[in-house]
């Protein structure tokens, strides 16, 4: 060989070597993408371009061509500014991440929330022993990040269980990404492989990205099982050992959010099932080819899970359920236990036939009065020494009194300790379903129950006092009317009492019998409807006993005088009836703007739970909540004084 042909050959192998060096570099830098959440739009189809790179990768649309099965295909490129994107941080909280492993997660989700594009809705998921969904997806980064910083480590693995329940959560609509982070295999499934193929077919079937990071992750089962999540969503499988790793994991699952573009196929003619899908063009200077077997049409039918319940099943309550039926099923638990309760207590109750018979039986010899006493008891003795515990609780209290005057008022037929109890029950009830319907802040839930089972029966009783005493003074004009004629008839005022009682309507008709029986057994007449006055809490027979008494020391027609007591107080109630008319506008107004705020309250817990229950899972929430309950109790006692007029 010459020395010219030794020279040329050099200069061969070293282009080759040249040309060898060089092709894996461009190799590496040619983007890498994806083709997802492909659907049809009406004759034409969409889906999104995703790609993967070491900085954020811009497509030039102008260069993009698209082929299906070979053939070509109008293609037109976009921005994401119409696409409804979502991604769910997927935590693994079991016991062996521990609190340096937590620290990892919350610095490298601090950056993958500062490289997201902010339209995107991120929710977290976290599982241990079982999955939990910490935060719904929001568009509230503050949010997130308080979400992951107050992620604890505790308990075994569910992998298999939240992957399921992660791809239930980010939904069946537009662009959708998981970041999986996971130091271990799953230890909770009983059925491994059954579960792993279930939550791999729900992901692939669904079109959900995910991007796998395993931290710390060398168990052979857990590496295969994260990788068969990894490539049945499209994503990428990085294995991470620190802090920067993982960092570095996520802020790429964030970079491929930036790295996006939308596109629309249009046809020639409607296309149906599975196809070869081949997009080329530039993106960042670069050449790319993306080829991908995709699905048409069908993508757009709702996945369904392949561990779905069968048909005919018994439909389950349990943490995924929709809110209203977690609502609905803890209500009707506190009625169903407080019924129950109630029913036990009921023989200690005396019906009013019961009090109407109960004199003749004091007339009985002692024998038959023991056994209706015992028929009436029933056989429980504990419900007996419920209620004696309550009556000697209550006997001890001051405000006892006025309890029993309430009771009497509203024609309740409790004892002291009766009543005791029922209060307690109420008590116990509402911590139970305030327990049940807060779920997460069953402590918030249990005390706010258990405030409401305090106050409610005290509303209850003062409301049915109120519209009972309400009801009486509006029959009293009546009542005195038709004393006076009976005055006039010539009867003398006890006859003429009693024979209002019998032809009144109730509640005047029950309470002068009453008090016409304390005149029989000695009781003066006027102090008996003094009392009767006292009783009902009304001042309108106040003023007709004063005219009664003031007629009894100075003599005078007494017919004339309850005619005028009657007519004085119609003018009252006339008067009452024009100012409540007057000021009905401010009254309905006052309702409404203090319902409002706790109606709106209950509307968020059912739409958007996660949104409001960063008032009792946060500090400054908490603070919030407080301050907003002392400013209801005051405006309300307020506005209350403000539109209460007396007449």
């Amino acid at each position: 060989m010459t020395r010219r042909h030794r020279v040329l050959l050099a200069s061969l192998i070293a282009a080759a070597a040249s040309l060898g060096w060089a092709a894996p570099a461009g190799a590496d830098s040619t983007p890498k993408g994806t083709i997802g959440d492909l659907r049809s739009t009406g004759g034409s189809y969409q889906g999104v371009l995703t790609f993967r790179a070491k900085q954020v990768v811009q497509v030039d649309p102008k260069s993009v061509t698209a082929t299906v099965d070979g053939k070509s295909v109008p293609i037109t490129v976009q921005g994401t500014s119409h696409l409804q994107r979502t991604a769910l941080l997927l935590i693994d909280t079991s016991g062996s991440m521990g609190t340096a492993g937590m620290q990892t997660v919350r610095q490298a989700a601090a950056v993958y929330l500062q490289e997201v594009p902010s339209d995107v809705k991120v929710g977290v998921l976290s599982f241990a022993s079982s999955s939990k969904l910490v935060l719904k997806p929001t568009t509230n980064r503050v949010a997130v990040q308080q979400a992951v910083d107050g992620l604890r480590a505790n308990g075994n693995t569910a992998l298999y269980d939240a992957t399921q329940q992660a791809a239930k959560t980010v939904g069946t609509s537009g662009d959708r990404s998981i970041v999986l982070l996971s130091d271990g295999a799953d230890t909770e499934s009983n059925q491994p492989a059954k579960d792993l193929s279930a939550g791999s077919a729900l992901l692939q079937a669904r079109g959900i990205r995910v991007d796998v990071v395993r931290f710390n992750n060398t168990d052979p089962g857990a590496e295969k099982a994260l990788a068969q999540f990894a490539k049945a969503g499209g994503g990428s499988d990085v294995l991470a050992t620190d802090t920067a790793g993982v960092a570095a994991a996520f802020r790429s699952s964030a970079q491929a959010l930036n790295s996006q573009s939308q596109f629309t196929l249009s046809p020639a003619a409607s296309l149906a099932g599975d196809h070869q899908l081949t997009l080329r063009g530039t993106a960042s200077g670069q050449p790319f080819t993306v080829s991908q077997r995709v699905s048409f049409g069908a993508i757009t039918a709702p996945a369904t899970s392949p561990s779905a319940a069968p048909a005919g099943a018994a439909p389950t309550l349990s943490i995924g359920s929709p809110p209203w039926v977690v609502w609905l099923g803890g209500a009707l638990l506190a009625v169903a236990i407080f019924l129950l309760t109630y029913v036990l207590l009921a023989p200690t109750i005396r019906t009013r036939r019961e009090r109407r018979i109960a004199p003749v039986l004091s007339y009985l010899d002692a024998a038959a009065h023991q056994v209706q006493k015992t028929q009436q008891r029933g056989p429980s003795g504990t419900r007996e020494a419920l209620v004696g515990l309550g009556d000697r609780i209550m006997g001890k209290r001051e405000a006892t009194a006025r309890t029993m005057q309430l009771i009497q008022r509203a024609d309740l037929p409790l004892r002291a300790g009766e009543w005791f109890v029922l209060r307690v029950l109420a008590v116990i009830f509402g911590a139970v379903a305030g327990t049940l319907l807060f779920g997460d802040a069953a402590v918030f839930g249990g005390a706010i129950g258990a405030i409401a089972g305090f106050a409610l029966p005290v509303a209850y009783l003062r409301f049915k006092a109120s519209r009972r005493t309400r009801a009486f003074e509006a029959q009293l004009p009546q009542v005195l009317t038709l004393v006076a004629t009976s005055l006039r008839s010539g009867f003398g005022l006890p006859q003429a009492l009693e024979a209002v009682s019998r032809d009144a309507a109730e509640p005047a008709a029950k309470e002068l019998s009453r008090a016409l029986a304390q005149v029989r057994i000695g009781s003066d007449l006027a102090d008996a409807l003094d009392e009767l006055a006292t009783r009902m809490g009304t001042e309108s027979l106040h003023m007709a006993v004063m005219a009664i008494r003031i007629q009894r020391q100075v003599g005078g027609n007494l017919a004339e005088t309850l005619d005028t007591t009657a007519h004085t107080l119609r003018e009252r109630e006339a008067l009452r009836g024009q100012v409540a008319a007057l000021s009905a506008e401010g009254r309905l107004s006052a309702a409404i703007l203090i319902a409002l705020p706790i109606l709106l309250f209950f509307y968020m817990m059912l739409v958007n739970h996660a949104y409001i229950e960063l008032l009792w899972t946060t500090v400054a929430g908490l603070v919030m909540l407080i301050g907003t309950c002392v400013l209801m109790v005051i405006g309300t006692l307020w506005m209350r004084k403000t539109v209460q007029i007396e007449v």
